[in-house]
């Protein structure tokens, strides 16, 4: 979509001290300027409103001006989505001074929350009500719940608990004329015409701008507990999440696939000592499963492993004991991704597949992969919803720099498998501008003609986010 923009100049930003206070205008420092991987450095105006009626006056100020808006949460994306590169200068709309929690209903399940605050706060006030507020991800310090909706984020807890789409009920949201629609339900069911809620999850900013959230509240496992499990392979993994779920229903709420690789690149960067399984297997799963009071949950994890060694699935582990120990285990699973960027990957792929096929992708997509250059692969991911993050390395004591050249045809590679064998090449992080040209190639046409449609409708101007997810 090719709309003219302007630039968030002088004579602009002054007409926008006129309707905002001082303190909404923020440094332009790297916090917003970067992305976390330095593959993107952008340009803007930081402009952060505290309430969503100032939201709604800058928002109408840049749609009456054709000024472009970056809106900005937490930062922490991975496809580039909360940066501007190219083009006109944008107002970059930080939600870091939108940070309340509003209102909680213990008995409802609901909480409602400011878009700018951080999912480590949603998690503890959930946690103060008696409840669970269950999305998990390793960026849950710094992420804020508006970012996190608008890339409809997953992270460790998908499995039982859905998409940060699942744990939604309601939004309020700015268009990009500057209105407010009031979308806070806390109703679990209301068929009353278009689910707009489901229009702006995902939609990366590019629609409107989220500025509060109705979140949905679990109920938190009377008893839970964590076993490290190696497995024979891929295949052996899926087998044991079918035993797993055969034993205890939706009482799995985790089941995360770890591969060697990212152990050594752990213990190459000094993150981790050791690994704790010795000898370090070539495959391990961490498993978590939450049970109703009254359940022997170290009994029934050690069911699962007699039954899984059995059936030759599963050949060592060990069940964390305290809560110490499984909060231990699941750092290390936390801290891959931080691995991976001290190592510094070639390409970083985020796909997802049906569960079959996963044990014939992450062969074949290594063997084309090492047909072009002899690179290191971490797979590692959510097995049980589908989403591998499957990244490629330099041989050690290599520089990533020298495979620049091939960066784009090893993606292509991951893509183009992921999407023949009925997958995606976007799971959980979003397309951003990373992967703009990924949605055009890989995407239905009529789909593709109805997304550039919705846009066209509700952005006619063309301010929001220019340049992420559609051009």
């Amino acid at each position: 979509m090719s709309v003219e923009l302007n630039d968030a100049d002088e004579s602009f930003i002054t007409g926008l001290r006129d309707i905002l206070p001082a303190a909404a205008f923020l440094e332009a420092s790297d916090t917003f300027l970067t992305e976390p991987r330095g593959r993107y450095k952008g340009k803007g105006v930081v402009v952060a409103p505290d309430t969503t009626e100032q939201v709604a006056a800058l928002v109408k100020a840049c749609y009456d001006a054709r000024v472009g808006i970056v809106p900005h949460g937490g930062g922490t994306g991975l496809v580039g989505a909360q940066v501007l590169t190219e083009g006109r200068i944008p107002v970059i709309l930080s939600l870091s001074r939108m940070t309340k929690v509003r209102e909680i209903y213990p008995e409802e399940g609901v909480m409602i929350a400011d878009a700018g605050a951080v999912l480590a706060d949603l998690q503890q006030a959930a946690r103060d009500a008696g409840k669970m507020f269950a999305l998990s991800l390793g960026s849950e310090g710094t992420a804020r719940i508006g970012g996190l909706l608008s890339t409809n984020a997953g992270g460790l807890n998908v499995l039982r608990y859905g998409t940060a789409r699942a744990q939604c009920l309601g939004l309020e949201v700015v268009t990009p004329e500057g209105e407010i629609w009031h979308g806070l339900t806390r109703l679990h069911k209301d068929n009353t015409g278009y689910d707009l809620r489901d229009i702006f999850i995902g939609a990366e900013g590019t629609l409107g701008v989220i500025t509060g959230a109705a979140l949905k509240l679990a109920t938190i496992p009377a008893v839970e507990a964590t076993a490290l499990l190696a497995v024979e392979s891929p295949a052996a993994a899926l087998s044991l999440l079918s035993l797993s779920r055969d034993i205890v229903g939706e009482g799995v709420s985790g089941f995360e696939l770890m591969s060697r690789v990212g152990f050594e690149f752990l213990m190459e960067t000094g993150l981790l000592q050791a690994s704790p399984l010795q000898p370090l297997p070539d495959w391990q799963v961490l498993l978590r499963i939450g049970l109703p009071a009254g359940a022997d949950v170290e009994a029934v994890l050690e069911h699962i492993f007699t039954a899984a060694s059995e059936r030759g699935l599963v050949y060592d582990g060990l069940i964390a004991t305290t809560l110490a120990e499984a909060e231990r285990l699941w750092t290390i699973r936390e801290t891959i991704p931080e691995g991976n960027r001290l190592i510094g990957s070639v390409a970083s792929h985020d796909i997802s597949l049906p569960l079959s096929r996963i044990p014939d992708f992450i062969p074949e997509a290594a063997r084309r992969i090492h047909d072009v250059a002899p690179l290191r692969i971490n797979c590692f991911g959510h097995l049980g919803d589908g989403n591998l993050h499957y990244n490629a390395f330099p041989r050690a004591g290599e520089n990533r720099a020298i495979y620049e050249g091939i960066r784009s045809q090893i993606s292509r590679i991951v893509h183009d498998l992921a999407v023949e064998m009925g997958g995606s090449f976007s799971a959980e992080h979003g397309v951003g501008r990373l992967k703009v040209g990924d949605v055009e190639r890989y995407s239905d046409p009529v789909r593709l003609n109805m997304m550039r449609r919705i846009k066209a409708v509700l952005d006619p101007n063309g301010i929001m986010n220019p340049g992420a997810m559609l051009r």
